[in-house]
Formats: C-alpha cells, sequence, structure tokens
C-alpha cells in the first residue's frame, strides 16, 4: 500500500505537570534579562523561558555596541551631558566592566553626530554576566525550553505551554511579558499584530587575524573613515575601540563589493586584533516568522559570512590572514509580528521629545540619525500604555514587538531601549502579581516610586 499524505493530524489530549509562578517571561534575551531581573527582585516568584542554551538575545547574537545609555549631548554644543538609561542595563555594564567585558561608555570622537558614545560588549562574558545576575535575583531560568501555547480564560492568561527535552509543561502565572522579539507568546494569545516585513535581516560575524588600527589607517588613507571612537581594549585605554565608514567617489572597491553582499563596513571591538562585530543584511521576501523563508536565508547569509571574510583579507592591509572566529546560531531579526498595544508611539513623539504621564523609561537615540534626531539632543518618554497588549488584560509586549511606524521603530527598537523596556514591563508584571491586579489596574504612582527606588531616570 503506497504511502498516503495526511492533510491534518490530530493531536491527542495529554495531562500536563504545572508549574505555579507569579510572572513568566517569554525570552531571555535584550530586554528580557532585564525584566525577569526586575520582576523577580521586586519579590515575584519569576520564570524566564529561553529557547537557547544562553541568555543575551541580539546583544550576544549581534555583538553591536549598545545604543544608546545617553542623550546625543555632543551632536549639540551646550546641551548637557546626560545617561538618560541607567537601572538594571546599567548595572549589567558594571558588572562587565569589573571583568574586562566591556569598553565601558567611551566618547565618540568623530560621528557623534550618530551617537555620543559607544559602549561595546564581550559577547561571551556578557552571556555569563547575565545568566549570573539571573541567579543572583532568584530567578527560575528554563534554558533550552520553548513557548509552545497559551492556556487563555476569555481575556485573561492562565498559563503557557512550555516545551523541553523534558517534555511538556503547563506554567501558570498572574502575569505574562512577552521578550521573545518575535512576538510568540502575543500571537499564541490571538493578539492582533501586523508583519510588515520591511527590514533585513542579519547575521553578524567575529573575525580575527585582523589590525583595527590597519583598517583605521585604509579608510582614513581614503577619506572615507566616518566614525572613530577610543576605549578600553585588551585591557588598555585609549584604543580604538569603534570605526566606521562613508561612502566615497570613486567608490571604494572594498565598499562597493561589501554592500553587495549585505556587509556593512562599521566595526567594533574591545580586543586587539579582532573585529567583533561585522554585520551582513539580507532582505527577505516574506516574514522572518516564515520557517522555509528563513532557512534559505540562513544558507545565503552563511555563504556571505565567507565572502566577506575574503573581502577583507583582500582589501584591507594587514588583515591577509583573517579568519571566522564567532556566528550568531541563527539570522537576527530587527522586527517581525508588531502587537498592537494600547499606544503606539510615532515619530512625532520621538522627534519632538514627546513626555508622557505615564513613562517607564526615557530614551535619547535615533539609528537613523544624524538624518533624524530628537529636538535638541533630548529624550523622548515610552509609556507604560505603549506596552499594553490590547484585549488581554495581563501581558506586556516590548521592544521589537512595538512601535508600528518604521522610522519611529528605528528608535524604540534598539538594545538599550529593550532593555529599559525590559525592566519597566518585568516591575509593572510584578507589581501586577503581588497585588492582584491586571495590567490597566495598576496604579502607575506606585509603578513610578518602585521603578525611581530602583535607579531608573525618569528626567527632569
Amino acid at each position: 500500500m503506497g504511502e498516503q499524505l495526511l492533510k491534518y493530524y490530530n493531536e491527542p489530549a495529554k495531562k500536563l505537570p504545572i508549574r505555579n509562578f507569579d510572572v513568566v517571561i517569554a525570552g531571555g534575551g535584550t530586554g528580557g534579562v532585564v525584566a525577569a531581573i526586575a520582576s523577580a527582585r521586586t519579590g515575584a516568584k519569576t520564570a524566564l523561558i529561553e529557547g537557547k542554551g544562553y541568555t543575551g538575545g541580539n546583544v550576544v547574537e549581534a555583538g553591536t555596541a549598545l545604543h544608546s545609555f545617553f542623550n546625543l549631548w555632543k551632536a549639540f554644543p551646550g546641551i548637557e551631558k546626560r545617561q538618560v538609561v541607567r537601572g538594571i542595563p546599567q548595572e549589567i555594564i558594571t558588572r562587565l566592566e569589573q571583568v574586562g567585558g566591556t569598553t565601558g561608555h567611551a566618547e565618540m570622537l568623530k560621528g557623534y553626530d550618530y551617537d555620543s558614545v559607544c559602549t561595546a560588549i564581550d559577547t561571551e562574558l556578557y552571556k555569563l554576566i547575565s545568566l549570573e545576575m539571573l541567579q543572583d535575583a532568584g530567578v527560575h531560568i528554563f534554558l533550552n525550553s520553548f513557548v509552545r501555547g497559551v492556556i487563555m480564560d476569555k481575556s485573561t492568561i492562565q498559563g503557557i505551554i512550555v516545551e523541553s527535552r523534558s517534555g511538556r509543561e503547563a506554567f501558570y502565572a498572574h502575569s505574562f511579558v512577552d521578550c521573545t522579539g518575535y512576538g510568540d507568546l502575543c500571537a499564541y494569545a490571538s493578539a492582533k499584530f501586523s508583519e510588515p516585513n520591511d527590514y533585513p535581516v542579519a547575521n553578524s560575524i567575529g573575525v580575527a587575524g585582523v589590525s583595527i588600527e590597519k583598517y583605521h589607517d585604509f579608510l582614513s588613507k581614503n577619506n572615507a573613515l566616518s566614525q572613530y571612537c577610543e576605549g578600553k581594549r585588551s585591557g588598555e585605554m585609549n584604543k580604538m575601540v569603534r570605526l566606521d565608514a562613508k561612502y566615497v567617489k570613486p567608490p571604494l572597491s572594498f565598499l562597493k563589493e561589501g554592500r553587495r553582499i549585505g556587509m556593512h563596513p562599521v566595526i567594533t571591538s574591545i580586543h586587539d586584533d579582532y573585529f567583533m562585530f561585522v554585520k551582513l543584511n539580507k532582505k527577505m521576501k516574506n516574514s522572518p516568522t516564515n520557517r522555509d523563508d528563513v532557512s534559505k536565508t540562513e544558507v545565503i547569509l552563511r555563504q556571505r559570512m565567507q565572502k566577506a571574510v575574503n573581502l577583507i583579507r583582500k582589501y584591507i592591509p594587514g588583515c591577509e590572514k583573517a579568519f571566522i572566529t564567532r556566528t550568531s546560531p541563527s539570522l537576527c531579526i530587527r522586527r517581525g509580528r508588531l502587537i498592537d498595544c494600547d499606544y503606539d508611539i510615532s515619530l512625532e513623539d520621538i522627534v519632538n521629545a514627546q513626555r508622557f504621564e505615564d513613562e517607564i523609561m526615557v530614551y535619547g537615540f535615533h539609528d537613523l540619525a544624524p538624518f533624524i534626531q530628537i529636538k535638541d539632543g533630548g529624550v523622548y518618554g515610552i509609556p507604560y500604555r505603549a506596552l499594553l497588549v490590547k484585549d488581554i488584560e495581563n501581558l506586556y509586549a516590548t521592544g521589537m514587538m512595538i512601535t508600528k511606524d518604521f522610522k519611529a521603530h528605528m528608535s524604540t527598537r534598539n538594545t538599550v531601549a529593550c532593555m529599559g523596556q525590559g525592566q519597566g514591563a518585568g516591575t509593572a508584571a510584578a507589581l501586577c502579581a503581588l497585588n492582584e491586579l491586571h495590567s490597566r489596574e495598576l496604579p502607575y504612582s506606585l509603578l513610578r516610586k518602585t521603578l525611581l527606588k530602583d535607579n531608573v531616570y525618569l528626567g527632569e
């Protein structure tokens, strides 16, 4: 009898063991780590569900500098320098500084109309430090585990289905935070969302056997240097930690050929003879939630990695023996699903430095600077209601999943913005659980008081 193609399969019902928590954070990436620490420190029994064997997300997979803890003061003479993101995100940087895992907040010397500082990190040390901080806070960490469904009671999430090699379990909780980047938990909960697919995806690489100084000389000689920063590298101060290039005429063959494979000329590093961050982009035909298109794109990006190293060997003096030492385990997205929330931050809000009565953080960076900048080197607020998923009583969305406008999203999706949103969402989720409140019932005065106590900067 020939093999019969089945269109559907009815999965048998089964009993699942139940675990009980106050707060469940889905995704242990850029914002999820901070959300889980904040929730646990606030006093909630907190579970963190992460699909990979480490935490850190795009911070450790991309390897780029973290944008940005400060306002863009250097681009606006006379404007005060302000560290506008503090709290747990800054604690992570402080812990990294203690083990030589970051440049610190190194001031840009050229190209500071894009960002005033460069905060580069060691990707492996970030993984370790973030895990240790989660443990210190008492977070229940579940690595290599995936959200596979949601248990709903009308508009309230009762629990989620978690799957790992240990089997399937039900995690019940009072509050839930989606920090997956893809909006997986929100989608399982039937939240409304869109998928514009208007960003390229990327897979960055780390390249050793190179000379940052020789790369600097190469760009300077060809009048192509656009960004320059000195900071702590291999334990020594005042060493190059970030370089970028502009396209000049006639175009440099290195830049021209690199553009064909989605390669950006920016590099960061905190180690000698090493480019921590070499970015390779690819625009997909479909959404990054499309498995088949993602599979094809993963292959293309792997091919581009080797082509990028070949270009470095070919064109940059002193880099003839370059080789790949680090790749992301899978491609990184800039946004997948955009979740409908109670408030949608607009580009006008950002460029006009709009403030709100229910802010959970303020932020001062835009990834399209200097073409788009926040007025007078100031900051705008991210309101609490921008994280509240519409029509669901106890679910928060953070980071890449909020802000529909493409150009506005070019600000709110960045790493440090995700970290700050994580602290706001994790704190709020815990307060709701401890006081038996739904997300919209939480008094902002209580949330603000707790955030300020935890060293969150909410502006003047």
